[in-house]
């Protein structure tokens, strides 16, 4: 029989009350500071979230034994949901949707002893299949990626408008800037039962969609400055007509690229959840999946396009660039409707913008590299190194930020993570989050003599010499290992400071393996020239 007072079945979509934006609580003399909903909805668990109310720093233990007796309770789910069902009251899918999935016997609590009620944990055999086939594919969009920038550096664009190799690995770290920071928030969404409700997870969907697109064009006509600005200070001058070829193509190629690759997102997302997958484990590395390809695709096309016919029509490359930028204030409108993308469309800027300066940097190395003829071939398998790091880092960034999202209070971490941070802490030890950054640790070199192979085998005249294996593969290592360091770091403090690390955390972690990635490999390909081996593409 029914309790009158629970009903089983009921479920309510949220009112707007609950969307509101309400001030956190901090630790010593700070004023209160605004968070987005998300993150308030970050204090939901199993079911329940601290509403339009003051966060307190520390709850009572004895009210959180009393929420983990009520969530074990067996009126907390529907009896005739079945064992597979999943309801408010489960912050993830329940067990039966993680094949080979345990609950976590010791949890991570973030205070005294009792915690919250640990959700699902994947077991390492889990993990590894969910991960392997996305890595996989990610991969093969890198090699792709890099395949095709092998072939169009030789077109007259990229020839005589130089500055386009600086752009380009800030237009492939959009991914990591916006593709995997959506892809992030809407896991962690759906990880805490946000997108239940038909009506709050389209406003979130479509919101987050017109967030991606402004922030897009924006970023797009900041980084082709970035890139003017960089090659002027290389070449010391910087002409008019390739000035606009380079705002124009390079707004296009964001704009175009993002909301493909957003509405992809959007439907991997939803899918995972339908399927009972957790889409932390897959939704990134899908992002990244062919996004460097269709970018790299859409920017060389566009910019050859223009190339061609900027002395006949001058004044396209000023129309396209025009018409993309009046189209931002509809998105702005669009995306100003839901509460969460509302406050990042203010407060989201900082992390998008330093990534993008960080990524242009790699690609000022990349541009004094290209045409050394002692890196030859480095140009092939920079979208490779680069994209794989950023694929496992954001695996791995997302994996812990749900995790605090479920787990933790806003500005609240985890007992062991309060003290100095040590890199054996991020590796060692029985939690999830140990064992997911052993398992992305121990993909990264196999994988990556996988997609070397790929590209032996496509490109068929490329030949490697014996020494340079041994070197990619410690510059693999190195670049992971560190990313990997840096996420568990970066994760905790911005959770300790009160920021949303979904949105915050990829876009640095994915600039700075673009710049870890193109720094060591060009290091790699000049130990090469200095014992007189040579890397060989075949062109």
């Amino acid at each position: 029989m029914h309790n009158p007072t629970h009903p089983p079945h009921v479920k309510k979509c949220p009112t707007h009350s609950e969307h509101m934006t309400v001030p956190m609580a901090t630790n010593g003399p700070h004023h209160d500071q605004l968070v987005p909903s998300d993150i308030v909805d970050s204090g939901k668990h199993n079911g329940r979230h601290y509403g339009s109310c003051r966060v307190p720093e520390a709850p009572q233990p004895e009210g959180r034994h009393q929420l983990l007796n009520k969530a074990q309770s067996p009126s907390s789910r529907s009896p005739s949901s079945g064992l597979g069902s999943y309801v408010e009251t489960a912050p993830l899918l329940s067990n039966g949707h993680f094949p080979g999935s345990k609950v976590n016997e010791d949890p991570e609590d973030c205070g005294a002893q009792g915690g919250f009620p640990e959700a699902p944990v994947e077991s390492v055999r889990s993990m590894v299949l969910q991960i392997l086939m996305p890595f996989l594919l990610a991969g093969l969009g890198t090699v792709s990626a890099g395949m095709l920038l092998d072939v169009v550096q030789h077109w007259g664009v990229f020839q005589r408008v130089t500055e386009i190799f600086i752009l380009v690995p800030a237009l492939l770290g959009l991914k990591g800037n916006l593709e995997m920071t959506l892809a992030s928030r809407l896991s962690t969404a759906v990880n805490v039962g946000r997108m239940e409700c038909a009506r709050e997870k389209w406003s979130l969907i479509i919101g987050n969609l017109a967030l991606k697109q402004v922030q897009a064009t924006v970023l797009g006509l900041l980084a082709a400055l970035a890139a003017l600005f960089l090659g002027w200070v290389l070449s010391g001058e910087v002409l008019l007509s390739h000035a606009a070829l380079l705002c124009s193509a390079s707004v296009t190629t964001a704009f175009m690229a993002s909301l493909l690759q957003g509405i992809i997102m959007v439907g991997v997302i939803t899918g995972s959840k339908r399927m009972g997958i957790n889409p932390d484990n897959v939704a990134t590395p899908i992002a990244a999946s062919f996004g460097d390809l269709i970018t790299l695709a859409i920017l060389a096309g566009f910019s050859q396009g223009l190339y061609e016919c900027i002395e006949l029509y001058p004044y396209v490359s000023y129309l396209v660039c025009l018409f993309f930028l009046c189209l931002t204030p509809l998105w702005v409108v669009i995306s100003s409707r839901n509460p969460a993308s509302r406050i990042l469309l203010y407060t989201g800027w900082e992390p998008i913008i330093t990534a993008m300066v960080i990524s242009s940097l790699g690609g000022l190395i990349l541009d004094t590299t290209v045409s050394d003829p002692n890196m030859v071939g480095m140009i092939l398998y920079t979208p490779v190194i680069n994209g794989i790091g950023g694929n496992l880092v954001a695996i791995q960034s997302s994996r812990i930020a749900t995790d605090l999202h479920l787990h933790c209070l806003p500005r609240q971490v985890p007992e062991n993570r309060r003290s100095c941070y040590y890199p054996c802490r991020t590796f060692f030890g029985s939690g999830a989050n140990q064992r997911s950054a052993q398992v992305l640790l121990v993909l990264a070199i196999p994988g990556h003599l996988i997609f070397l192979y790929t590209i032996h085998l496509m490109k068929g005249s490329t030949s490697t010499v014996h020494i340079f294996l041994p070197l990619f593969d410690l510059t693999v290592f190195c670049q992971v290992l560190t990313l990997l360091c840096v996420a568990d770091w970066m994760v905790h403090f911005l959770w300790r400071t009160g920021r949303d690390p979904d949105s915050y955390s990829i876009p640095y972690l994915t600039a700075l393996g673009d710049l870890l990635g193109t720094g060591l490999l060009a290091l790699a390909f000049f130990l090469l020239w200095l014992v007189g081996e040579q890397v060989s593409t075949g062109d």
